[in-house]
């Protein structure tokens, strides 16, 4: 595929450069040209194809931490800590101690909470 691009003007005076580039190359090309644009001193807005500000998980949780994710899923879910360790087959403890921070969070853990949340395990790491 060939790369793309387009300058136009919106209504709002500003410039809009689109750019088509191939699929397995988006993220990274997105990437530099923030960079540079960063670099240049321009604060960049993400926006999504409707034109909504896009933000990752990083941004929003700077601290965020695989203990942070348990314990904000299980929130979400509205189950407690008990309920959480019978699904899995572990004891309330160990539940609580890798909310707290107090025990890491094995891979093989973290695959049995993606299962349970349906979410990739790699959040639990």
């Amino acid at each position: 595929m060939q790369t793309e691009m387009n300058i136009n003007s919106n209504a709002a005076g500003q410039g809009v450069i689109t750019l088509t580039v191939p699929a397995n190359n988006t993220v990274k090309i997105a990437e530099v040209i923030r960079s540079v644009l960063t670099l240049a001193g321009h604060k960049v807005k993400r926006v999504t194809g409707d034109g909504e500000e896009w933000v990752n998980a990083d941004e929003v949780f700077p601290d965020g931490n695989p203990a942070m994710a348990l314990r904000g899923l299980r929130g979400k879910e509205d189950i407690t800590q008990a309920e959480l360790a019978a699904r899995l087959g572990v004891s309330q403890n160990v539940i609580s101690e890798m909310e707290s921070g107090k025990r890491p969070i094995s891979q093989k853990m973290a695959k049995r909470l993606g299962e349970e949340f349906d979410l990739p395990y790699k959040v639990f790491l």
